[in-house]
């Protein structure tokens, strides 16, 4: 076996930087709706999710081969385009993250890969039926299973709450909202961290340094985890505004039942080796959730752009991949281009960031929009219940009823008094 060179080095970095990209740009999926109901305050909620993202990185393997060894051939295949894959991936996920969108960092990871493996050797570089059967399926059925789930979860919970005290009711699924937001955060890291640990270990295998078909070695995992929870803590906070306000508003009932269907739907395809957007399954039972309640309305505005933003992902960092890969072909001082290029772009996203940054202290704000075309519609067919709502921590008037939440307040409530608008 050989030593790790300059280069590898150089890849091995990169591999981490965009893990911690996927980390704080997926703290969204697991806790947008523990902050956004009020469960536990922003900061406690990065800090629990990064915590057992790391513990996540130990659970499983499956993942990881199936990135290592399924989605491109390692034959003929050299570091530079691990290299150029990379840098495809990363772009993509902070120019999404500048813009607020859950993409999936996961098909950032794809996209580039496939682009810079077909730019280097051809399309015969390219698995074409592991990526249909474990990415493109996955891609198209999870969210759509984890949105109904969620769903039929909230409708299903508001019947069983519907006689019961709803303050206590309230209190419970604040409870139970927390627990579930740490159940996506290990299932995140079982998926999301090892999918780092392979894109490593293909790279230690194009370089040489380890057989192919082996397991990721044991520093691979331990960094991989830690990469992970580090931008998990980082907090990204503008794709958690989107998630938890933007999308659509959530009662703790609604963000429990999205976050007990996600972190089933992630754990089970983590099984089964299934390397899944952990984003659009989360944002799948967001919608859901959103949509199972009585009177309840997703802001088709923004789902909108996400779903844009789904479709453009893997072509959008495979022409990125394909073009640094063009570009570490043209030898030493290409590579170098490249990595400059990579730095580049993150100071630019960075700058632009600064000029409206969201942190923790405004994520829970959202613009007032006026209703849109469909709320409008929907609003009519089906109007919000009578009553007042009640939120996780309301009190109680002198009679012993639940105090009823302004329409103005923009907290977690158990049934708004009017539906979300687009």
């Amino acid at each position: 076996m050989e030593h790790i060179t300059l280069l590898l080095g150089i890849v091995i970095v990169t591999a981490f930087v965009f893990d911690f990209t996927n980390g704080f740009h997926d703290t969204a999926n697991a806790m947008a709706t523990t902050i956004s109901t009020g469960a536990l305050r922003p900061k406690t909620a990065v800090a629990m999710s990064a915590v057992l993202n790391l513990v996540g990185a130990f659970l499983s393997v499956e993942v990881a081969k199936t990135i290592s060894g399924g989605i491109i051939n390692e034959q003929g295949i050299r570091v530079e385009v691990i290299f150029a894959a990379l840098v495809g991936a990363i772009l993509w996920n902070l120019l999404t993250w500048l813009l607020g969108l859950p993409s999936s960092s996961s098909h950032a990871l794809f996209g580039g890969l496939i682009g810079a493996a077909v730019s280097s050797a051809g399309w015969s570089a390219v698995n074409g039926s592991t990526i249909v059967t474990k990415v493109l399926i996955p891609a198209v059925a999870a969210p759509i299973v984890a949105g109904l789930a969620a769903m039929l979860a909230t409708r299903l919970s508001y019947v069983i709450g519907s006689r019961t005290d709803d303050k206590a009711t309230a209190k419970g699924y604040r409870a139970g909202s927390i627990a579930s937001s740490a159940l996506v955060s290990l299932a995140h890291g079982t998926n999301d961290a090892q999918k780092t640990m392979g894109i490593i270990t293909l790279a230690l295998v194009t370089g040489g340094v380890i057989a192919p078909g082996s397991n990721p070695p044991v520093w691979v995992i331990v960094s991989a985890g830690l990469a992970i929870a580090l931008g998990t803590y980082f907090g990204g906070w503008r794709i958690i505004r989107t998630l938890g306000k933007g999308l659509t508003d959530l009662a703790p009932q609604q963000g429990f039942a999205a976050q007990t269907s996600a972190a089933t739907a992630i754990l089970a395809s983590s099984h089964i080796g299934f390397s899944l957007s952990t984003t659009q399954v989360c944002s799948g039972a967001v919608m859901g959730a959103g949509l199972g309640r009585k009177g309840g309305v997703v802001r088709w505005s923004t789902a909108t752009r996400m779903f844009v933003a789904w479709g453009l992902t893997l072509p959008a960092a495979g022409l990125v991949g394909a073009g640094a890969e063009l570009l570490t072909k043209q030898g030493t001082w290409g590579t170098v281009a490249t990595g400059v290029l990579l730095v580049a772009g993150a100071g630019v996203v960075r700058t632009l960031s600064r000029r409206k940054p969201v942190t923790v202290d405004n994520v829970n704000d959202v613009e007032t929009d006026s209703a849109g075309v469909v709320t409008t519609a929907i609003a009519a067919v089906i109007p919000p219940p009578a009553g007042p709502v009640v939120s996780a921590g309301a009190t109680t008037d002198a009679a012993g009823r639940p105090a009823a939440i302004p329409a103005q307040n923009s907290g977690p409530s158990a049934e708004p008094a009017s539906p979300a608008t687009v």
